[in-house]
């Protein structure tokens, strides 16, 4: 049997299902990372799936074999870019955890930049993913970050048993708050550092950056840290 149909093909129902070999999870995989770096590099319009097949020298039918369509394929690089290679909130390390939630929030905008530099590939999935496809896809992207892949629900928590977070507003929507503000806000810092020419704001600087960080945070706990 053609172990690539395993790959896009469900079984009939009512039949025992064939789990896929390790050499069709191994080459799917390997497709997603080639996949990542082309739709980092090229965005989702300029990416060629008839490049990434020629990188891996393989068919580009193969591409459509695993993943159906180009829509398929950066979703699934979208969430391997997610899941792998960004932190979750709670990964900050111990010490700063010890400071509270706050505190670990503006560990996490501190960071941002240093992080990008280190590996600017997965933020920018996450960008062209926020911005620059289709609502069709959009939609998807929607309910995969519904299913939490940030930990923002166990942030959450964290901060309601430390006592910084308050506990007579519905945990969902202080969760949905959070995650919504923190994303754009980064989005902005992310835009900053890989498109600078893209924003005319009168060019920036690590003051003005650092009382941005005092303000978004004063915002955040002014909205759902404990009343007065």
């Amino acid at each position: 049997m053609d172990d690539r149909r395993l790959a896009t093909n469900p079984p009939d129902r009512g039949s025992r299902q064939v789990e896929p070999s390790a050499r069709t999870t191994e080459k799917r995989e390997r497709m997603i990372d080639v996949a990542i770096r082309t739709f980092a590099e090229f965005g989702y319009q300029g990416a060629r799936i008839e490049d990434m097949a020629s990188e891996m020298g393989i068919a580009k039918g193969s591409f459509f074999q695993y993943f159906g369509n180009k829509e398929a394929l950066f979703f699934a690089a979208y969430k391997k870019a997610v899941t792998s290679r960004l932190n979750r909130w709670m990964d900050a390390p111990a010490e700063v955890l010890a400071l509270g939630f706050f505190e670990t929030i503006r560990y996490w905008l501190e960071e941002t930049e240093t992080i990008l530099r280190d590996d600017w590939v997965p933020y920018r999935i996450v960008l062209i993913g926020n911005y620059g496809t289709d609502l069709r896809l959009k939609r998807d992207i929607n309910r995969f970050l519904a299913e939490d892949p940030y930990g923002t629900f166990g942030f959450v928590d964290f901060g309601i048993e430390r006592g910084e977070v308050r506990t007579d507003v519905d945990r969902e929507l202080i969760v949905s708050m959070l995650d919504w503000l923190m994303e754009r806000f980064q989005d902005a810092i992310l835009t900053e550092e890989l498109d600078p020419g893209l924003f005319h704001r009168g060019g920036d600087n690590t003051a003005r950056r650092k009382a941005r960080f005092e303000q978004f945070l004063e915002l955040i706990r002014s909205a759902i840290g404990p009343p007065a």
